[in-house]
């Protein structure tokens, strides 16, 4: 709450409740099965694994899609304690990443009751973090194990504490930004993007304060911040100087050459990049409904400009440093990394800017604050409008929820492929090969080693029977999975083998089984 507004009310409150009870049980519900599971989710829980039960501390985070470089090392420093708990059960992880997605609907709520003019807080706090309780994209990240689906609430965590610094003038609110903003930093490369606005109020706060120990506190909080996100990046510098700046040469030379000739001219990225971000959060994936994504990113962008013209006061400055955290952030990772601009089917896609999810939430939740605070008669047709409006959003969103059963089965449907796996194997060793051989196998190491039979590190497959696991999504660099693709693969190993087995683990992944052929003597 600020000065302006009244404190808030009975109805509110319960508003809030309800609306919180809301997302845990579209969170919650089926959550052992709803997220995916592959080699992402597999990698994440090896690292946890290790470091709960072996003490080996990561010093890097994530590898990342493309660019050979990784994300931080925090992200897995703030899952290890759920890790620990459950024995580094998947579950329990991802309930941990479900109960940071409700959290983020609670934060929302309070930004744009925060944000909004006086009078219009309460209907703006309970559309745009009602929204986000029943968003489908919101859902999804609340429901499986990745580095980019804590950032919904650190981002929004770290716009909520600014913004806190500026209404209360307390610089202290600064501190809190600065952990935000470092693990929003960490989970993913992107959200580096959020530091110049941020800063940018900072500079503006200490600005507006009169020459003394007003602005120096301001600067001196900013510097503080500064010190507490460059000290959570201790491990990658340890791990830097320990190996001859791997981290840093990658990441030179993925800017110098990340140029997609298939992603189009500039302008055309930049155009399919905000249409993503403006309409992931309302409508899902923009390439699934293309008409729906126009709608929503027309709507969120008449809402942010009727705002930018009519709000007056504290809600002028706010939608103001919205608009240009939208617009910094959309046009900056457009143009970064060109691989945004197209989609993949079948990968997560838009979690990259999920950064700037708040945001539209927010600024759809001013516009209807602003229409409801309105005493006019002609406004009448307006609320109808904005019922309609969120209704609409409202009802795409119950329709494209997450399945009860994620298409690949989850983690419980690796764990079944994985015992079938060792059941066909008996006690022989074996060594786990994924094809095409860019594809991790983690997906499928990490149950095997739950079960008790981890693959072997074997250099060489002699003397093993070799398991290979085929991805449907990436034929195109292997040939088909079922068979062309294992062959070929199977044929550049030193010796003779012979198909034992082959089933499918998911609807992507093949398992095919090879045990060796003894050579026949003259």
């Amino acid at each position: 709450m600020t000065a302006e507004h009244a404190p808030v009310t009975r109805r509110e409150w319960l508003g809030l409740v309800g609306l919180l009870v809301a997302a845990i049980a579209v969170r919650f519900v089926d959550l052992a099965t709803r997220g995916t599971w592959d080699a992402d989710q597999g990698h994440d829980m090896l690292v946890l694994q290790a470091l709960v039960r072996d003490g080996t501390v990561p010093l890097v985070g994530p590898p990342t899609s493309v660019g050979g470089f990784h994300h931080g090392a925090l992200y897995y420093y703030l899952l290890a304690p759920f890790a620990a708990v459950s024995g580094a059960n998947p579950l329990a992880v991802v309930a941990a990443i479900a109960a940071a997605g409700v959290v983020a609907v609670a934060v929302v709520w309070w930004l744009g009751r925060a944000m909004a003019a006086p009078g219009a807080g309460a209907v703006a706090g309970l559309v745009a973090a009602g929204l986000m309780a029943v968003s489908a994209s919101a859902i999804e990240e609340s429901t499986f194990i990745w580095n980019p689906n804590l950032i919904a609430l650190s981002s929004a965590a770290a716009l909520a504490a600014a913004w806190r610094a500026w209404t209360t003038r307390h610089a202290r609110w600064w501190l809190l930004a600065a952990v935000a903003q470092a693990v929003t930093m960490h989970c993913h490369v992107l959200g580096a993007v959020q530091l110049l606005p941020l800063a940018g109020l900072l500079f503006v706060d200490a600005g507006r304060c009169d020459p003394g120990e007003g602005r120096a506190r301001v600067l001196a909080a900013g510097l503080a911040g500064a010190a507490i996100i460059a000290a959570s990046y201790l491990p990658l510098l340890a791990h830097e100087i320990g190996l001859g700046f791997p981290e840093s040469r990658a990441l030179i030379e993925f800017i110098r050459s990340d140029v997609d000739d298939d992603a189009g001219p500039l302008p055309v990225r930049i155009a399919i990049v905000w249409l993503r971000v403006l309409s992931w959060p309302l409508a899902g994936l923009a390439t699934d409904r293309p008409q729906v994504a126009v709608v929503a990113a027309t709507m969120v962008l008449a809402a942010l400009g009727w705002r930018l013209v009519a709000a007056r006061g504290s809600e002028r400055t706010a939608v103001r440093w919205l608009a240009a955290t939208l617009a910094w952030g959309a046009t900056s990772i457009a143009i970064v990394s060109s691989s945004l601009a197209r989609v993949v089917p079948g990968l997560p896609n838009d979690h990259y800017h999920a950064f700037l999810d708040p945001v539209v939430f927010v600024i759809v939740g001013l516009a209807a604050g602003a229409v409801w605070r309105a005493r006019r008669r002609s406004v009448r047709v307006a609320r109808v409008a904005v019922t309609a409006a969120v209704a609409g959003i409202v009802a795409v969103n119950v329709a494209i929820w997450p399945p009860r059963v994620a298409s690949d089965g989850g983690y419980p449907g690796a764990e079944r492929a994985a015992a079938q796996l060792l059941q066909a194997l008996g006690g022989r060793p074996y060594v786990l090969l994924g094809e095409p051989a860019i594809k991790s196998t983690d997906a499928y190491a990490f149950p095997l080693g739950r079960l008790g039979r981890p693959p072997d590190d074997a250099r060489s497959p002699r003397d093993h029977v070799v398991v290979i696991a085929c991805d449907r999504l990436l034929e195109a660099f292997s040939g088909p999975c079922g068979g062309t693709a294992e062959d070929r693969r199977v044929a550049s190993l030193d010796g003779s083998w012979s198909l034992e087995a082959r089933f499918d683990a998911s609807s992507r992944t093949v398992l095919s089984i090879y045990a060796p052929v003894a050579a026949v003597a003259p």
